[in-house]
């Protein structure tokens, strides 16, 4: 890639890279597990739980690709694999068969994970006086908060 100069540094690009990547990673994976449980809820809330996956899951969709450019912008490659996603995500997949509350709590806990991770990532943009970035993660950290409200919402 071309030289990269937005008067952030080599360094604080790089770890602003790996954060994101890092974001990105628990992101996609929550979009996976959100997409899964849309298709396989039942329940008596079926219909509000497969709108709501729904919508969060688009969402997540949207958010992917603005952080991956974030990245690219930021001069480095965004990972982009499974194997990778794995690696790198706090989030972790779901291969079994919950019910519909184990569904509502998981994605619930798996919400308030991906805020953390923002959180972090907006500590390295202010050390790095990157506003770019800190403004991207605080409206994804606005989001993942008010989603897992919802969800728990239907846990009341």
């Amino acid at each position: 890639m071309s030289q990269v100069n937005t008067g952030l540094s080599a360094e604080d690009r790089k770890k602003l890279a790996d954060g994101l990547s890092r974001v990105l990673a628990d992101s996609y994976t929550l979009y996976l597990k959100t997409h899964n449980y849309h298709w396989n809820v039942e329940g008596p809330n079926f219909q509000a739980l497969h709108n709501l996956f729904e919508d969060q899951y688009k969402d997540l969709a949207e958010a992917v690709d603005e952080i991956a450019e974030r990245i690219r912008t930021l001069g480095h490659r965004a990972p982009a694999s499974y194997t990778e996603f794995g690696k790198l995500a706090a989030v972790r997949e779901d291969t079994g068969h919950p019910d519909w509350q184990q569904m509502v709590r998981q994605l619930a806990e798996d919400q308030e994970t991906v805020v953390g991770t923002c959180r972090q990532v907006i500590k390295l943009a202010h050390e790095a006086d990157d506003p770019v970035t800190d403004h991207i993660m605080a409206d994804r950290m606005q989001v993942h908060e008010k989603n897992a409200w919802m969800l728990r919402a239907h846990l009341s």
